[in-house]
């Protein structure tokens, strides 16, 4: 099976209509489409879409087949994860469109792309406070390092709505076709990155990003046996 999407048309989803709609193009203005493919080309929103509709689709199969059913404790605790970020997004649509309201007596995705930039930094100043409270943590915190959020997957329920928009964005453009979006593979070609024909080529080992990252292509033990 190769690295596609899923059928969308038939998957599940969690929002409706207008939540879809107006996250769509939220996503629209975190990567927007200019010269080169943006979110909506990639689909990024079937890529959340998918990831809040329950937990069926959290890990895909080694072998491109589909995903893994989560059951237990693991289960459990990826339902309490999954029901915090969907809230976080109902919320947020909410707030997006009174704000818009307010300012421009419309909602959210019917603005104009400006406005709509408008309303996201609006938001996204709490963020900000945050990011800053961060960096002073760094400088006090006996010199230890501090991890920005954002590379910290394990605080996605943690993170502001505007954060956990530019992460699901984010993802959805570059992960691999099977989890819903990079929908044919634009985030990877935007890029330049060949990516894989399925999941199954890198967990045999038959697909290697060694030609992709490395500079030096030998492997070392390989050229210690040559020498």
């Amino acid at each position: 099976m190769t690295s596609q999407q899923p059928d969308m048309a038939t998957a599940s989803r969690f929002f409706d209509d207008h939540q879809r709609a107006t996250i769509e193009a939220a996503m629209a203005r975190i990567i927007p489409t200019d010269d080169t493919p943006g979110a909506t080309e990639a689909g990024t929103i079937d890529f959340l879409d998918h990831y809040l509709s329950g937990i069926g689709y959290i890990y895909a199969k080694p072998d491109g087949s589909g995903f893994e059913q989560l059951s237990g404790k693991r289960a459990d605790a990826w339902r309490q994860r999954v029901d915090a970020v969907r809230e976080r997004y109902v919320s947020g649509v909410r707030d997006l469109d009174e704000r818009a309201r307010q300012v421009h007596d419309a909602d959210f995705v019917d603005l104009a792309p400006e406005q709509q930039d408008e309303i996201l930094r609006d938001v996204e100043q709490p963020s900000r406070t945050q990011e800053a409270d961060l960096e002073r943590a760094r400088t006090t915190l006996y010199g230890a390092p501090v991890e920005p959020a954002l590379q910290q997957t394990s605080t996605e329920v943690d993170l502001g709505f505007v954060p956990l928009l530019a992460l699901h964005t984010r993802q959805g453009f570059y992960a691999d076709p099977i989890y819903g979006g990079n929908r044919n593979r634009v985030g990877w070609d935007v890029i330049g990155f060949p990516g894989p024909a399925s999941l199954a080529e890198v967990h045999s080992g038959r697909y290697s990003t060694l030609d992709y990252f490395a500079d030096d292509r030998e492997h070392p033990i390989t050229k210690e046996e040559a020498s």
